[in-house]
C-alpha cells in the first residue's frame, strides 16, 4: 500500500475529479496582506489630512494669525508700554501752564520742613503755591509712595503735569469744584525730579499712540 492512499482504502486506487481545487495560502501572508491594505488605508488618510492643513494655513487662515498678532500692540519695541504719567491721570487735550495749577503741599512724613521746601521748589518753577502744612490724620504716614495727587474732575490736567515733576506719584479722585490739586508727599518721596526730566516726561505723557501699520 503506497504511503498516498488513505487509510481504508486497502490499495484501491481513488483520483481526484472535478476541476476546482482549494487554494491554500499560510495564515503568515493572509496577515500580512491585511496588515499592508491597513497601513496604506492609514497613510493615505494622513496625508489626506495634512493636505488639508496646509491648504488652510495658506489659504487665509495664516494671514489672520498674523493680522491679530499684528493688531493693537500694548507694548513699544523695545518692550515698554507708551508711558503716560506717573499718576493714573487720564491725558487731556490740553496740558495747562504751572502759572495756571495751584498746589497745596502737604507733608505726611515725619521729615520736618519737607511740605514747605518742596512747595518754595515748585513755586520756582512757577506753580502757584496754596496751603503748606501737615497731612490730614487720615493721611498722616499713611502715604507709602513718593506723593499723592488728590482733585477732582476739573483738575485731572492739573494732576498730570504736576504729577511729571514727581517720580511715582499716584493721583486720587475727589469731589471738588475747583481745578486745585492737594500734593500728600509720601514716605517713597525723596527729591522733585530735575525741570529737564519733568519736560521729558510730559512729552512721553502727552505724545499721542502710534497708530497701528498694515505691517509688522
Amino acid at each position: 500500500m503506497s504511503m498516498l492512499t488513505p487509510p481504508g482504502m486497502k490499495g484501491k486506487q481513488y483520483r481526484v475529479t472535478g476541476n476546482s481545487y482549494p487554494r491554500l495560502v499560510p495564515p503568515n501572508k493572509r496577515r500580512r496582506r491585511i496588515v499592508a491594505l491597513v497601513s496604506t488605508v492609514l497613510a493615505l488618510g494622513v496625508i489626506s489630512w495634512g493636505t488639508v492643513q496646509l491648504t488652510d494655513i495658506f489659504g487665509g487662515k495664516g494671514k489672520q494669525l498674523a493680522a491679530g498678532a499684528c493688531a493693537a500692540p500694548s507694548a513699544s519695541a523695545s518692550g515698554s508700554a507708551r508711558p503716560a504719567a506717573d499718576s493714573a491721570t487720564p491725558v487731556p487735550s490740553a496740558v495747562p501752564k504751572p502759572q495756571q495749577v495751584t498746589v497745596n503741599v502737604y507733608n505726611a512724613t515725619v521729615k520736618s520742613g519737607l511740605a514747605g521746601r518742596t512747595a518754595e521748589e515748585l513755586k520756582k518753577r512757577g506753580f502757584k503755591i496754596g496751603k503748606v502744612g501737615n497731612a490730614s490724620a487720615a493721611l498722616d504716614k499713611k502715604v507709602k509712595e513718593s506723593a499723592r495727587l488728590i482733585g477732582g474732575p476739573s483738575g485731572n490736567a492739573a494732576m498730570l503735569l504736576l504729577g511729571t515733576h514727581i517720580a511715582g506719584a499716584k493721583s486720587a479722585p475727589d469731589a471738588r469744584k475747583d481745578a486745585s490739586v492737594d500734593l500728600v508727599i509720601g514716605n517713597g518721596f525723596t527729591a522733585l525730579r530735575t525741570p529737564a526730566q519733568a519736560e521729558q516726561a510730559l512729552v512721553a505723557a502727552t505724545k499721542p499712540a502710534p497708530k497701528p501699520s498694515g505691517r509688522c
